[in-house]
């Protein structure tokens, strides 16, 4: 499977039709809004949007997020230099996308209905209910794009959606950021540049 060193060098595609399978219930509790009306540099038809979009009822039902989470960390897992996807909130992120994009509700609940009734058939457990040597099993399974056995193809779609947004989600997330080490322009500080990069293309510094 690809970790956090493979991840940073993703290029996060657009993502294509996945599963279609049949919905599942989904909760009602919403998310508490108070504080979008302080975020900064929004425009007023970017805070509306995003009020109506933390006010519709949560679209992933409890197990359906405990899912997600389970595959979150097992994609980021926590390490010495930074926190885990969970950490980072990243099940949050894609509640918030599958919302704001509508096109990957379908294939988000059909291909975890996929996830589990396939480590039923093998496991004759949710794919929670696993042990973590069985989760990986099965991820390694479908985490290869071109490797994957045909009747796993279902998965490997999944999957490869699943890893595009954890990874989005993961490195666009201040735990993420921290971990690329990025710290970008910082106004009225300028300490030349970095000796490393100087290095890099043979230059001294002046």
């Amino acid at each position: 499977m690809n970790r956090r060193q493979s991840l940073k060098a993703l290029s996060i595609s657009t993502l294509g039709v996945g599963l279609l399978v049949e919905s599942c219930k989904t909760s009602t509790k919403q998310v508490d809004v108070s504080n979008v009306d302080t975020a900064v540099g929004l425009e007023e038809f970017e805070v509306e949007r995003l009020k109506q979009l933390y006010a519709q009822p949560a679209f992933f039902n409890a197990h359906e997020k405990s899912t997600l989470v389970v595959l979150a960390d097992l994609i980021i897992p926590k390490d010495a230099v930074s926190g885990s996807a969970s950490d980072a909130k990243v099940v949050d992120f894609i509640e918030f996308i599958v919302k704001d994009i509508p096109i990957h509700q379908l294939p988000m609940r059909g291909g975890l209905k996929w996830l589990d009734l396939h480590c039923l058939n093998t496991y004759d457990k949710t794919f929670v209910d696993c042990t973590n040597a069985q989760q990986i099993e099965v991820l390694e399974q479908i985490a290869y794009p071109g490797k994957t056995k045909p009747e796993l193809q279902q998965g490997e779609v999944f999957f490869t959606r699943v890893r595009d947004l954890v990874g989005t989600g993961f490195y666009t997330s201040a735990v993420g950021i921290k971990d690329l080490g990025y710290v970008g322009n910082v106004p009225n500080i300028w300490e030349g540049v970095p000796k490393d990069v100087l290095k890099q293309y043979n230059l001294s510094e002046v």
